[in-house]
């Protein structure tokens, strides 16, 4: 069943979900990558999901943003349905325009920073409100650099891409995720294809945006980063919901014998490192 908050509290206004899915299945021809996932997430949460690789994490987030099209089951995204609408034999599917409007409500930044290589980093950030939320140009440019500010980055405005760090194309990308002013914030791995040394710096960007209360989705190899910032913690394995739950108590005594052995391997190879 889902669960809806956290640390089991009571239910109040902030109990009603930001996101809802829904007996969520992905399969790729023979191969079922997600396997009824039901999961509710509240407005201003911030959840990590942690797992070994093939386990369905990236699978999931691809499908909240729906850069996947989920196989069966529903995803709501603030009450609305993500992707279709009800039809008079059925659900169809959105068109193009409205699953746009949709998806720019939902901010994702991914392994892999996807920075246009022929734009500054500037212009990187201003395309998609003007051309997605046809938001004027001098406003889109008012609003890039104040996010370059708030990324620690406004002295490489007029920069290219090839000219920053892996860390500093990342911060660009998460800065060029805000400029759509999302209530959801996605993140598939976002230090993981980083030297050490510019992890931090990522991170710290990260955390700030959930200190100011952003709704955010974890993806993730970085135990204590999530144990410090996450409100709840899901371990995935098999494309399936193992176990969840605070930080403080996952972390400290899991209780499903396949999180034990995750989080057991993880430690030790922390400590052999």
């Amino acid at each position: 069943m889902p669960v809806s908050a956290a640390n089991g509290s009571s239910s109040s206004a902030n109990d009603v979900p930001l996101v809802r899915i829904e007996a969520l299945h992905k399969q790729y021809g023979l191969l079922h990558v997600l396997k009824g996932i039901d999961l509710d997430i509240r407005p201003s949460e911030k959840v990590s999901i942690i797992g070994p690789s093939g386990s369905g994490k990236t699978t999931l987030l691809r499908c909240v943003n729906y850069i996947e099209r989920p196989s069966q089951g529903r995803i709501y995204i603030g009450g609305d349905l993500l992707g279709q609408r009800q039809g008079r034999r059925g659900y169809v599917d959105l068109e193009d325009r409205a699953l746009a409007r949709q998806r720019a409500a939902i901010g994702m930044v991914f392994q892999r920073f996807n920075l246009f290589p022929h734009l500054t980093v500037s212009q990187n950030i201003e395309i998609g409100p003007v051309k997605v939320l046809k938001v004027a140009r001098a406003e889109a440019k008012e609003r890039a650099l104040d996010l370059l500010r708030k990324v620690g980055l406004a002295e490489k405005r007029d920069a290219y891409p090839e000219m920053l760090s892996g860390g500093q194309q990342q911060r660009v990308a998460i800065a060029r995720a805000l400029a759509m002013r999302p209530k959801l914030m996605l993140f598939d791995e976002a230090t993981s294809a980083l030297d050490p040394e510019l992890v931090g710096e990522v991170l710290r960007v990260m955390a700030e945006l959930a200190a100011d209360g952003m709704t955010m989705i974890i993806v993730t190899h970085e135990m204590q980063f999530a144990e410090d910032v996450s409100d709840r913690v899901i371990f995935m394995d098999g494309g399936q919901i193992v176990e969840q739950g605070p930080p403080s108590r996952l972390f400290a005594a899991p209780e499903h014998p396949r999180t034990q052995g995750f989080l057991k391997a993880v430690l030790q190879k922390r400590t052999v490192q």
